[in-house]
């Protein structure tokens, strides 16, 4: 076939950061950095600080041409600012050497969000003297490594270190505040601008700034890019643009920052840090823009939506989730999106040069005997590559593309479970191993492009014909069946590993008489859980049948028709089963895990161990609504309970407890019989009567809190004045009560994804876990 080529002198390139591979964290004097104390995980990582050498020699012989790579600040100068370390120079001294004689281009980004522990304490991004620190970092490592870098980037996603490390909290230092957020994206920006003075005074040829860039779009917009849009609609994707893209483009790229973006950061940050001549510095011209694409961002407007915290301005944006295939990070996955992006920054800057510097993903990679077969990294990267092409056709001035990542690492606040490496890594063993994408991306640098179309996957019928035996035998060797020969499986697995082949459903289905049905097993909620059910009849059933499944819709109410079903299932006349929710104690899902037919379940049960559950943070959101009606200055918290039966009740109570005694605080509680809003109202009423001094109500569900908020009108409690009530789920009603209702947000569609995909998983012969996502607190005015 010919070759799709890219124009020659492209580069090709990996990509990681100091803190997800380097490990070492208290070697050669390296001093603490934010993410030290926030990670869960022990940082030992990849030990790239000890294994460099290996890592090095495994990009040459995958043929990698580019290495980005970050310096970890801490390392060179462990305080932030003042003395430099030079052992730790001497890491990335001995790193460059290796690079270099391996015929290896460095880039090499300066800041990848591991900011000096004691500048946090000083301040951190917030204050201003952290972007002065910067440029002397800077200057400091340029004037040991200048003469062997190629490329230097200065900060890397600036978005992400400013609004989820001091907006939202979820990364580190873990601060939630919308002024500081903004202050320190412009200190960032700041920052960037000043190291790119102190570089170029120190002879620096070319210079970058790395940003995630999401193009933003409605759900319609997804599959049909010019979809004209409402005018609400428009507002929402331009006010979204501007938070999370023009934020960095416009300022570094045209001096200014967006006009529609200025009021958002002087109604929470005020302009006081935005001095004279600090958008000038920002603007110092630059070589290249690097671009870090994962998934476009899916909105819309909903008057009632609060803002998110790492979106400060977003009231009345609603984040979607569309039904499309999926990362295991659960990000989308749309590659289309790239050459829209490519396209905009092109005809909006048009004098910058253009580079991917991050794109990949997270997929639960299987380790077996015969390597590690990623065919879904490989589609993804390949449907990317080709929207980059035909970019770069369009006039887009892309000069190259990094994958992210080398090596599986330490991916942040997630710690070891996500996989985006090229490079497989047993984190017990420190032993490295290539995947086949790492292979088959070795052989896209050899010619420099991709085929022009699409390689045919080898199938069953392939594998037989090279090996000479029937498509019966290739299964039974791919299932593992005893009954074949030595020989015969031996033949078999070789042509297996020439080929490349992975098995699939079709060759599994020869041994195991597959029927392509997924019986999907509704109960009846007692949980006012009408929108959740309809969200998985709707997503579950449109991601089965694009994956081919047949559905069989099974009622699960009575008895006798659990009879029916566990007879339905035990025929083998399904290969896997949803059943939701798991709200009684019954015996279905134990007789259904009992049959070796993949089941998955909305819910956790009882028994947790039974089968894999997808869940929301019950114990976790409860906490939330807790923690946030003390910080509110509420001291006596009643909470009413709901059927101690059900399991999500008796998490939600457990999360209120722990926070109560965490705040040296005891629990006044009341049960209510079921989840309604006469449950609620009288349950309310006995806390209000026992209770003259109770100031706050937590409600295990919605209707309970509505019926709690009724409740306080007849008794004459002013809420949230006298009294505040927050429930859980946020209801459609909870936005419309009066006053609104502050509540727990449940992600419904998320949790309908995540039972399809843990099912397609289960199918597949994948090993998988339970799936607990987290719930989101939404405050409005009850509180």
């Amino acid at each position: 076939m010919s070759a799709a080529s890219f124009p020659e002198g492209f580069v090709w390139g990996v990509s990681t950061s100091a803190f997800q591979i380097e490990g070492a964290t208290t070697a050669g004097g390296r001093g603490p950095s934010i993410w030290d104390g926030f990670s869960a995980d022990r940082a030992e990582a990849c030990d790239h600080y000890h294994r460099h050498t290996e890592d090095v020699r495994l990009m040459k012989d995958l043929g990698i041409a580019a290495y980005r790579f970050s310096v970890s600040w801490a390392r060179v100068i462990p305080d932030g600012c003042g003395k430099v370390n030079t052992a730790g120079l001497d890491f990335y001294d001995r790193l460059l050497d290796e690079l270099l004689a391996a015929g290896i281009t460095p880039y090499a980004t300066l800041y990848h969000w591991d900011l000096p522990q004691v500048l946090e304490d000083q301040g951190g991004w917030p204050v201003r003297d952290t972007a002065r620190h910067f440029a002397d970092y800077a200057a400091a490592v340029h004037e040991r490594l200048g003469d062997r870098v190629d490329t230097w980037f200065t900060v890397n996603e600036p978005w992400v270190a400013a609004f989820l490390g001091y907006g939202s909290g979820v990364h580190a230092p873990g601060r939630t505040s919308a002024a500081d957020a903004f202050r320190s994206a412009h200190h960032l920006l700041l920052a960037h601008g000043l190291a790119v003075q102190a570089l170029r005074a120190a002879g620096a040829a070319k210079v970058g700034a790395v940003v995630n860039i999401s193009p933003v779009l409605t759900p319609a917009q997804v599959s049909d890019a010019g979809r004209e849009l409402s005018e609400e609609d428009a507002e929402a994707v331009a006010r979204i643009d501007a938070l999370a893209n023009r934020q960095f483009l416009d300022p570094m790229l045209r001096g200014a920052y967006p006009a529609d973006l200025i009021p958002l950061i002087e109604r929470h940050a005020g302009l006081g840090h935005v001095r004279d001549g600090d958008l000038d510095v920002i603007a110092r011209p630059i070589d290249l823009i690097g671009v870090n694409y994962y998934a476009p961002l899916v909105v819309q407007a909903q008057p009632s939506e609060p803002a998110d915290p790492a979106f400060p301005g977003s009231e009345g944006v609603l984040f979607c989730t569309v039904p499309t295939a999926v990362t295991a990070m659960g990000w989308p996955i749309v590659p289309g999106c790239l050459s829209q992006l490519l396209g905009r920054l092109s005809r909006e800057y048009p004098e910058t040069d253009l580079m991917i510097t991050e794109n990949g993903a997270d997929f639960v990679d299987v380790v077996t005997g015969d390597g590690i077969h990623d065919v879904d990294r490989i589609s993804f990267i390949e449907e990317h590559l080709r929207a980059l092409r035909s970019a770069i056709e369009n006039g887009a001035r892309v000069r190259g593309y990094f994958v992210w990542t080398l090596l599986d690492n330490l991916e942040w606040a997630d710690g070891y479970q996500r996989k985006f490496g090229l490079v497989h890594v047993d984190f017990a063993t420190q032993k490295r191993r290539p995947k086949d994408s790492a292979r088959w991306y070795k052989d896209v640098i050899a010619r420099n492009g991709l085929t022009e179309t699409r390689p045919r996957r080898p199938t069953l019928e392939t594998v037989a014909a090279r090996a000479r035996v029937s498509r019966a035998t290739v299964s039974r060797v791919v299932n593992g069946e005893s009954s074949v020969s030595s020989e015969v499986r031996a033949t078999v697995m070789r042509v297996v590993r020439e080929l490349g082949y992975v098995p699939n459903a079709a060759a599994r289905s020869l041994v195991t008489r597959r029927t392509n049905t997924v019986a999907l097993v509704l109960s009846v909620p007692r949980q006012g859980g009408d929108p959740l059910t309809a969200a998985v009849v709707q997503y579950v059933t449109s991601m089965l049948e694009g994956a081919g499944k047949q559905i069989t819709l099974m009622l699960a109410d009575t008895a006798e028709s659990h009879r029916r079903i566990a007879s339905h299932v035990e025929a083998r006349l399904a290969d896997g089963v949803v059943l939701l929710p798991p709200d009684r104690a019954d015996t279905l899902a134990e007789r259904l895990s009992r049959t070796g037919v993949p089941i998955v379940l909305l819910g956790k049960p009882a028994v947790t161990s039974l089968v894999p559950y997808v869940d929301v943070d019950n114990a976790g959101g409860a906490a939330a609504a807790t923690e946030h009606l003390i910080a509110r200055g509420r001291r006596h918290i009643g909470m009413i309970c709901g059927p101690m039966d059900l399991t999500s009740v008796q998490d939600r109570l457990a999360g209120h407890r722990a926070a109560l005694h965490r705040a040296g605080m005891s629990p006044i509680l009341a049960p209510a019989g079921d989840l309604t809003r006469a449950s609620g109202a009288a349950a309310a009423r006995r806390l209000i009567g026992d209770n003259p001094s109770l100031d706050a109500i937590f409600a295990a569900g919605d209707q309970l809190a509505i019926g709690a908020l009724r409740a306080a009108q007849e008794t004459g409690r002013r809420v949230p004045d006298d009294l505040a009530i927050a429930g859980f789920d946020d209801v459609d009603a909870a936005s419309a009560t009066t006053p609104p209702l502050t509540t727990v947000r449940v992600p419904v569609a998320d949790q309908a994804l995540a039972l399809a995909r843990l099912l397609l998983s289960r199918l597949e012969g994948r090993h998988v876990t339970s799936v607990v996502l987290p719930a989101r607190l939404v405050v409005r005015d009850s509180t």
